[in-house]
This record gives structure tokens, sequence and C-alpha cells, in this order.
């Protein structure tokens, strides 16, 4: 089967596409037919090398979704799911694949009306967007800040807090017209990537959700109102700075509160439930999966280009 691995950190180039023989499912384990494959910033994370201290080895093979059709099951699993089309997690890897296998605990199965695409661009942002507000005990009529909105993570984040009664919802992003687009999925002010700009935007906010970190990171906790929480999930521009946490310390008597957030953090079974709830509401409309573009999974290479690139609204989904 044909498969895209990292042979060498640093840009798109990197990735190639390499022959692999196809898996078999260990006990526990089910083989999937990959329908669609979710491109995730993660993915570029770990591809630039940035995770490599984490034990990520060049070689690694990247993907941490698919969608398709059950072939096979391991020792253990009901035969009852081959057939079934599902999403999967595949943990931080493994999903740049034409046959996946994932654990029967990770797989979820589709409704009827949702496209294997919509399923990679929701099953995982949706619950980090979904989780993340809960961490920060967003509450209804609370003022919200989604940073780096344009991404599969931001997008969700801009619905879900739209539909859980934000008072006001900005948005950073790159551009007008990913502005007005934004505007269509619920926000009502949107900024540019600093912070400024947004006619009648809050001077500060409640919540931040920021999907970005990176080196200016620190700037916005200043945009945090008194009692203000901010929640880092994703780091798609980098590491904070080291001293990061200064920016908190200068403002003491605001009282913020900072945290990352990451859904390994989540018991199962309450992921699974939020999802499956996010695949129907997407699949009668309520909510909208951004598939920025299908490519070939051989184009893994253009794929990462698009994102390091910032071209890239919604997710790209890879096709075996």
């Amino acid at each position: 089967m044909k498969a895209v691995a990292i042979e060498a950190f640093g840009p798109p180039e990197g990735l190639a596409v390499i022959d692999l023989p196809v898996p078999a499912p260990a006990a526990g384990q089910v083989l999937i037919a990959s329908e669609a494959i979710g491109v995730g910033g993660v993915d570029a994370v770990i591809r630039r090398g940035v995770l490599a201290s984490y034990g990520f080895q060049e070689g690694h093979i990247p993907g941490s979704e698919v969608a398709g059709t059950v072939t096979a099951v391991g020792d253990g699993v009901d035969t009852s799911w081959v057939g079934r089309r599902v999403w999967a997690a595949t943990g931080l890897g493994g999903g740049y694949v034409e046959q996946a296998v994932a654990a029967v605990e990770e797989i979820l199965p589709l409704p009827a009306d949702l496209s294997a695409a919509d399923a990679v661009t929701l099953g995982s942002s949706g619950a980090v967007a979904h989780f993340a507000l809960a961490h920060v005990h967003f509450a209804p009529g609370e003022s919200v800040l989604v940073r780096g909105a344009a991404g599969s993570i931001g997008i969700m984040a801009v619905q879900l807090a739209a539909r859980g009664g934000a008072g006001a919802l900005a948005v950073t992003t790159s551009s007008a017209g990913r502005g007005d687009r934004l505007r269509e999925l619920g926000a009502t002010h949107v900024l540019d990537r600093s912070g400024a700009g947004g006619e009648d935007a809050p001077a500060g906010y409640d919540v931040i959700i920021d999907i970005v970190a990176g080196a200016d990171m620190p700037a916005f906790f200043a945009r945090l109102r008194p009692n203000g929480r901010m929640v880092a999930v994703g780091v798609v521009a980098g590491p904070p700075p080291a001293d990061f946490g200064m920016a908190m310390v200068a403002a003491f008597q605001k009282s913020l509160t900072f945290a990352t957030f990451s859904t390994d953090t989540v018991p199962g079974a309450e992921r699974r439930a939020v999802r499956a709830e996010q695949f129907a509401a997407a699949a009668r409309g309520e909510l909208h999966a951004v598939v920025h573009e299908l490519l070939p999974l051989e184009q893994a290479v253009l794929a990462h280009r698009k994102m390091d690139a910032g071209e890239v609204f919604g997710r790209i989904v890879l096709t075996p």
C-alpha cells in the first residue's frame, strides 16, 4: 500500500511517498480502508522536527485521523464492524496511509449523511474546541476571542462559542475575506493577527482560545479582562517564549488564568459521546465542516506547502 513518511525533518519536501505492506490488525484493533485523511496542524509541527525531543523520529508516518470502511478486525473485536463506515483516531501518527489500523476504542460509526471528508474535518477539531471551552468554564454571555480562527479547530471553536451564547465573539485572521467567512459561522468581530482592528471590538475578553502560541502569545494576556482565562490548544507558530508567564505576573491584580489543553486528558467515553453528537449535528446541517481542498495522498507535500504558506481555510483532506 502507499503511505507518506517524514524522510527528513524540515520543509514539506521532506515528506515522501513510500510502499508498505498492508498491516494486519492486532488484538483490539481494526483495519480501515481509508477514504479520507485529515491533515492537521500537529502534522506540520511534527514534520518540522519541533517535537523531535518527544520521541518523533525521521521515518514517522504523520496523520491522526482517518475515515473509511472497516475491512478486518483483530482478536477480541466484534466482527460486525467489518463493512461499516467509521471515523478513527490513529494517535499522533499512522494516518497518511491507504489502509490504517486503529484501536477499536478509537473508532466511531458515521451517520449515513456525513461524508468521510467532513468526518476528518470535524472529528478531532470539534472535540478539542468543545472540551477547551469547557476547560476554561466558558459561560453564556461571556466574550470570547479565538486566536488563529481560520483552521479547523478555530472554525469549530467559533461555531461552538456562538451556539453557546457568547456575548461577543472575536477572531484573529489574516484577511478580510477570511473574516467574512468567519462572520458567517458566528464571529461578531474580526481582528488582524496582532489582535488589532475590529470596529467596536471589546477592549478585553473573558476567554481566549489560542491555537497559534508562538512569540506573540504573551501580548494577548493584555486582552484578557479581570478573571479572564486563556487556553492554548495548539502551537502552530511554535512554542511561546520561555518567560511568557511574566506577562501574567505583570498583571497580577487581574487574577488571570492560563492553561494548556489536550483531549488526551478526557476520558474516552466522553470524547466518543461528544464526537457522536457533533457528527449527528453536522449531518443535520447544524454544524459546518469546512473542507479547504481534497488532494490525493501522493500530494501530501503540496498540502503541507499550502499549510505553511497560510493558504488553508478549514482543513485539507487527503484521499487515497
